[in-house]
Parts: C-alpha cells; sequence; structure tokens
C-alpha cells in the first residue's frame, strides 16, 4: 500500500540551493515586475500620457532604425491600447512570477517584452563600437537574461501556487 505523505507543502518542496536560488530570483523579478505594471495599470498617467511620452522619446534618442516606423505607427494608431497592453502584461508577468503559477510562460512574454524594449529604446548610433551596443542594452538585457534562466529552468520547484495545487492533487488520490 502506498503511503500518502501529509506533510505541509512547505515542507515537501525541494531544498537545494539551485531550486532555491531560482526561486528567489522568480521572486524578486516577480515584484519589480509587479511594481512596474501596477502604477501603470491601476495609475492614470501612463495610458494618458506617458507611453506616448517613452515611444516618442525613443523615437526621438535610440530606436533601431527599422523600429521607428512601427513606432510612429503605434503613436499614431495604437498608443492607448498598446499602453493597456504593456501596463497589464508587466503587471500579470510580475504577479504570475511571485505567485509562481505559469513562471515559464510569464517569462517567454517577458522576453519578447525586453527585446522589443531594446529594439526601441537601445540602439548607440550607426558608427558606435560593438560592446557600445551591449552597453546600450543594460536597462533590458539583465532582466531578459533573468526571463530566459527562468523559461529555462524549473522555476516553480520552490515557493509556488503550482507545487501547492500539485500537493493537493497528490493527497486527494486515494491509496489502495
Amino acid at each position: 500500500m502506498g503511503a500518502i505523505d501529509h506533510k505541509p507543502p512547505s515542507l515537501q518542496q525541494k531544498s537545494d540551493p539551485n531550486s532555491v536560488a531560482l526561486a528567489l530570483l522568480r521572486i524578486a523579478v516577480g515584484v519589480f515586475f509587479a511594481v512596474f505594471g501596477q502604477y501603470k495599470v491601476f495609475g492614470s498617467g501612463f495610458v494618458h500620457s506617458g507611453f506616448r511620452g517613452y515611444i516618442a522619446g525613443f523615437i526621438r534618442d535610440g530606436a533601431y532604425p527599422f523600429m521607428g516606423p512601427v513606432l510612429r505607427w503605434i503613436l499614431a494608431h495604437a498608443s492607448t491600447s498598446m499602453a493597456l497592453a504593456v501596463g497589464y502584461g508587466e503587471f500579470l508577468i510580475g504577479i504570475s512570477l511571485v505567485i509562481g503559477l505559469f513562471s515559464r510562460v510569464a517569462s517567454l512574454f517577458g522576453c519578447a517584452l525586453m527585446l522589443a524594449m531594446w529594439l526601441s529604446g537601445g540602439y548607440p548610433g550607426p558608427h558606435a563600437a560593438f560592446w557600445m551596443y551591449w552597453g546600450a542594452s543594460l536597462n533590458w538585457s539583465v532582466f531578459a537574461i533573468c526571463f530566459a534562466v527562468l523559461a529555462v529552468g524549473h522555476p516553480e520547484e520552490v515557493a509556488s501556487v503550482r507545487r501547492v495545487i500539485a500537493f493537493g492533487r497528490r493527497s486527494a488520490t486515494p491509496s489502495m
């Protein structure tokens, strides 16, 4: 007969240092993005004027040349809907990572968002030294690397809602 382990989920979670470190990274990045997104979602400044200002600044100060037409189109036709998508996207990425549910999906969206941000605002100019392209991307590449690590790793092994749900399913299954 199989015995069911009735320990609370927090005691059954893996405690190897790598799983703990990945969970800490997941939660820390999640807190950043929850904070980034909450002021955009729950405040009115970003949707109504802040997003337009960011896009105009990207066009003026440092978008990759092929991104210029895309950014101008967004300003002309879709700034409010894109502002909502960015705000809710950042907020949901953050919440997903903090609670540890759909972390890989959230991380893939986070990578896509960071790539879009880098291409929109990280162009050092046509005659810049190669290393300057990397330096100009620091605002976004660090988070992109974090998201990539979370997407390929197992970010929900420790301190996650997914583990609690899995424990609930196991303990509800009767043993024979």
